[in-house]
């Protein structure tokens, strides 16, 4: 297990010097109550047919509850998205997991997430092994995430404050792509941005999303599938500074 991880289990966490309370929680524990409760998400997680070892350890290993306000933390291993701020949500475990496993991470492979969030993905991600880039639309999504994955120690993951429409080219190519909110259509740069062989995982459609999986053969050839129905907040271009209204 990854050295930031082990620290997860039983920590207390507290703001650093320079982290604001609106950036970070204060005194934030991983408790056996709270071990316990994700135990119980995990097996839900089984019963609806998720299977994979690798995913299901990380989702144990990564309290779900310091990524979510205070006021839901009670709430924190139900199976429920909640919202973060900025119309935006933490996705419920179901789909962080679901779409964790189309994505088929290996360790050392190059991620790269579009819609930062709360920054749960993204530590899945790396609790997994992956080198993680993430993406932010939300100015202050990104500060706050930025700020928490630092506190925890997660050092695999680099975040920018970035319209995800373009990607990250300067890092690519990417063994996976995997984006958090729903598109109307596959934008094509980050298709462009996937390795031969990577895979990129996208909710698609309008009011309702299917997922879907790209995975690219060749220069010129991908391969498509189509799975589940979701429901995800859109996929916006542009970026949102920290004092604009959300």
């Amino acid at each position: 297990m990854r050295t930031w991880l082990k620290r997860l289990m039983g920590l207390t966490l507290s703001r650093r010097s320079g982290v604001s309370a609106s950036e970070t929680r204060p005194a934030m524990k991983d408790t056996h109550r709270h071990q316990g409760l994700r135990k119980r998400m995990i097996d839900a997680l089984r019963q609806r047919g998720i299977s994979d070892e690798a995913v299901l350890a990380a989702m144990m290993a990564v309290p779900r509850h310091f990524f979510l306000d205070k006021a839901f933390e009670e709430h924190a291993y139900e199976d429920k998205p909640f919202p973060i701020g900025h119309k935006q949500t933490i996705s419920q475990p179901f789909t962080v997991a679901y779409m964790t496993v189309l994505l088929q991470v290996k360790p050392n492979d190059r991620v790269l997430e579009i819609g930062t969030g709360s920054g749960y993905q993204a530590a899945i991600l790396a609790a997994l092994g992956a080198r993680v880039y993430t993406l932010e639309r939300q100015e202050a999504l990104y500060l706050r995430a930025k700020a928490l994955l630092a506190q925890l120690g997660v050092r695999n993951v680099r975040c920018f404050w970035r319209d995800g429409f373009g990607g990250l080219p300067e890092y690519a190519p990417y063994q996976g792509i995997i984006v958090t909110a729903g598109a109307p259509v596959v934008p094509e740069p980050l298709r462009q941005q996937l390795a031969i062989g990577g895979r990129l995982v996208i909710p698609v459609g309008e009011e309702v999303q299917y997922m879907h999986r790209f995975t690219r053969l060749s220069e010129t050839e991908y391969r498509e599938e189509a799975f589940e129905a979701f429901r995800f907040v859109p996929f916006l271009e542009g970026t949102n500074k920290k004092d604009e209204s959300s």
